[in-house]
């Protein structure tokens, strides 16, 4: 809403009123709380899972590795400092030199959806791509997690293959 508009409610008695600049497209991409008709319809901030196994540049592949067997994923994502999603390490990657850094060993920069992308387009482009997780991230790129495929098709109705 307007600056005036948020000033004036708080004039009213009303808390927690924000005025949020970026608008309501940056808002949904968030995963930020909605309101209205659209917001039953199912999204990836629904299903989004954050026990993802992340690393530093600078993180020895040796160390990420016992993390990445004992997480349910076959990955890692490397983040800088502020959260942003560098890229991917795969179990493959992380078999060699123990002592490469993360940064030497990556995939940049992985595909990534948003937020408010309604599951059933998203689990169409994962069944088009053969894809059983997908990465959400902000849209300044600070990863939020992922989506699993299993976890979207039992929510849009049991793999309905239409879905």
């Amino acid at each position: 809403m307007s600056p005036r508009a948020a000033c004036r409610l708080e004039t009213l008695g009303f808390t927690g009123v924000h005025d949020y600049v970026l608008g309501k497209a940056d808002w949904l991409a968030h995963g930020l709380p909605t309101e209205g008709t659209q917001a039953n319809v199912p999204r990836a901030k629904d299903l989004l899972r954050e026990d993802v196994v992340t690393a530093r540049l600078d993180e020895p592949a040796g160390t990420i590795r016992p993390r990445v067997a004992r997480s349910p994923y076959g990955f890692a994502f490397v983040l800088a400092d502020d959260g942003t999603l560098l890229g991917r390490l795969r179990k493959t990657a992380l078999e060699g030199d123990p002592n490469a850094a993360a940064q030497d060993v990556m995939e940049p920069g992985p595909s990534t959806v948003r937020a408010d992308s309604k599951l059933e387009q998203l689990v169409a482009r994962m069944r088009r791509h053969d894809l059983q997780t997908m990465v959400v991230t902000t849209p300044e790129g600070r990863l939020l997690g992922v989506v699993r495929r299993a976890d979207a098709e039992r929510r849009l109705g049991a793999g309905d293959p239409h879905v």
